[in-house]
């Protein structure tokens, strides 16, 4: 299950959303055709992304925010931005720009936190914008229930997007990072779940107050628990025939 879209534009433009996306993807273009070999992307890794225990012993305090800006991949970059497009820019609306600049970076640090919390020996580098993007999509989730998310679902040869809303996307991927956390141990490397859990936890608890100062309850029933733009009706899409020719 992978969201592709919601159906609610911002109502102004996120220019920090778009900067973040860009900053992360010049970033990745600059470093990622210089890691010629296994070792060369070791090497890179160790010093600037997040290593526990080098936290632990006060050295290459750095890579808490480098890491932030890595990824492993094109695939972890192209996924990660995905899904701050999605979810950035309703919060930048109502966050405003510095105001979601701060929070992007807060939940960031916090996820970085929680992953320390949990496994503060690990050797593994720690990397990829996941933990901060988390955080968006906490704060997503608390002002935002009922939005609506078009989510791509694959499973062997069945493949379709449907629309659903936000709490049950949202809400189903935080159970899985908490259980996929319990389960895994953190010695395996692989994702950082509890980066993840952690980053959205915080994005939930920086949101509250915005929620609050929006009236709490009475925000939700305002808005129906969507965003306050009018929604996007996208029309289905199909795949188009293509005829042998003789």
């Amino acid at each position: 299950m992978f969201p592709i879209r919601d159906h609610n534009p911002s109502g102004r433009t996120p220019y920090v959303t778009y900067t973040l996306i860009a900053m992360n993807i010049v970033i990745f273009l600059l470093y990622w055709p210089r890691l010629t070999s296994d070792y060369a992307a070791a090497v890179f890794f160790d010093h600037w992304g997040l290593v526990p225990l080098y936290v632990m012993e006060g050295h290459d305090l750095h890579g808490i925010l480098t890491s932030m800006f890595l990824h492993g991949g094109w695939m972890h970059l192209i996924g990660n931005m995905l899904f701050l497009h999605i979810f950035g820019d309703n919060m930048e609306d109502e966050m405003g720009h510095l105001g979601f600049l701060a929070f992007y970076l807060a939940s960031g640090l916090a996820a970085a936190a929680l992953q320390i919390v949990a496994d503060p020996y690990s050797r593994i580098p720690m990397v990829g914008a996941s933990g901060a993007i988390a955080g968006v999509m906490g704060g997503y989730l608390l002002l935002f229930p009922k939005a609506r998310v078009d989510v791509f679902i694959f499973f062997v040869v069945f493949f379709k997007v449907f629309p659903v809303r936000a709490w049950l996307m949202l809400g189903l991927w935080f159970l899985i990072q908490i259980g996929s956390g319990v389960i895994t141990s953190p010695a395996e490397g692989g994702v950082a779940h509890w980066a993840h859990a952690g980053g959205f936890i915080a994005g939930v608890a920086l949101t509250l107050p915005l929620w609050l100062r929006l009236g709490g309850r009475t925000f939700w029933d305002r808005t129906k628990g969507l965003p306050p733009h009018p929604a996007i009706t996208y029309a289905n899409s199909r795949v188009p025939i293509v005829r042998r020719r003789r």
